[in-house]
């Protein structure tokens, strides 16, 4: 066995400290998964809330709504759109105090960003506890004591509690997956997610099946996991807007990895790249520079294997991994699985050096 020692991690090379570690192994699910398939299981990174904070009652304060950070939650499918806070407690004879309100706590997953109706960034919750008060509930009214004299012992009036604040706001994540399936309609994206994890997208021979984007979870061995995104499909001049446009661009742009799922059924696969990759250079120069795998997907189909060769080719040339797949039929998933998961962790090495320098 070849054995480093003594030799610092500046001046160890790339390829050496590659195969000098070991290669964690994903998971494969023993179990079945149920054909029942769940419908609106999706995956929401954005969310448009409204949210109002309590009323203040006769002495009691109404209670805030507020956002908390927590890792027990990873998207906004629980988060409503409109949000408000309990009103706080009328007062009561005797010249009791009404109770205050509890507060309303929404989680969101950690990564939340917090934007106003300026699109203006107001809260980032990058760190699980963190909270950000949306709105802040009334004060308390104040009953006829309280505007007692020595002449009058028992007015005839009182003041009511302040309306809670009323406040508009989108949440966005800052970061979606691990990885992001990019890919023309009908390429086999949900063919690939449901192959490779127990997600359950719907999967059918049309275009368009994915309208919003699906999360499945790929655990390994050494106890470590990836999240993998089936985004919407990508058609031409979505950068302008058409199709899912910008929307689907932004689901991608939360992906640290970029998988390009391509059919190679067809002759010329290495066009379809291009044309994707040209759509995310228009929307976003940095979102173009991701680190990108290409999975050649259906080589169980007529000339499939000849086309994904030819593809890894012209691809080698270009410095890209292309990964020969049929997600239908199993082929060669365990490869495309580990490659994926080595792209991730030097993704997450080249941030973390770059944060410490």
């Amino acid at each position: 066995m070849f054995v480093l020692r003594n030799i610092s991690r500046g001046f160890c090379p790339e390829n050496v400290r590659f195969y000098a570690k070991r290669l964690a192994v994903p998971l494969r699910p023993k179990k079945s998964k149920s054909t029942v398939r769940k419908e609106g299981q999706y995956f929401s990174d954005s969310k448009q809330v409204r949210v109002f904070g309590g009323n203040g009652g006769d002495g009691g304060n109404g209670g805030h709504v507020i956002f908390e950070a927590s890792y027990d939650v990873n998207n906004f499918n629980h988060v409503t759109s409109i949000l408000k806070a309990d009103e706080g407690e009328n007062g009561s004879t005797k010249d009791r105090h009404g109770a205050n309100a509890k507060h309303t706590v929404i989680r969101v997953p950690v990564g939340t960003i917090i934007k106003n109706q300026e699109n203006k960034i107001v809260g980032d919750l990058d760190k699980e506890k963190l909270m950000f008060v949306a709105a802040r509930g009334g004060s308390g009214g104040k009953g006829n004591k309280f505007f007692a004299t020595d002449t009058e012992q028992s007015p005839k009036i009182c003041e009511y509690g302040a309306e809670g604040e009323d406040i508009s706001y989108n949440l966005e994540l800052r970061s979606m997956a691990d990885i992001g399936f990019i890919g023309f309609p009908n390429a086999g994206k949900s063919t690939l997610l449901s192959a490779i994890s127990r997600a359950k997208p719907k999967v059918a021979s049309y275009a368009f099946t994915t309208l919003k984007p699906h999360l499945g979870i790929i655990p390994y061995d050494d106890y470590e996991h990836l999240t993998v995104a089936d985004l919407p499909g990508l058609i031409q001049d979505s950068h302008k807007n058409k199709g899912l446009g910008i929307q689907f661009l932004k689901h991608a742009e939360r992906c640290s990895v970029l998988l390009f799922v391509l059919d190679v059924s067809y002759q010329n696969t290495w066009d379809h790249f291009d044309s994707l990759l040209f759509e995310l250079e228009n929307f976003s120069k940095q979102l173009s520079e991701r680190p990108k795998i290409i999975a050649a997907n259906k080589i169980d189909l007529p000339d499939g294997e000849a086309n994904a060769k030819e593809l890894q080719r012209r691809m080698e040339e270009r410095g890209i991994v292309v990964i020969p797949i049929s997600a239908k039929m199993g082929i060669n998933l365990q490869k495309l699985l580990i490659e994926m998961r080595r792209f991730v962790d030097d993704y997450k090495n080249k941030n973390d050096d770059e944060s410490e320098d």
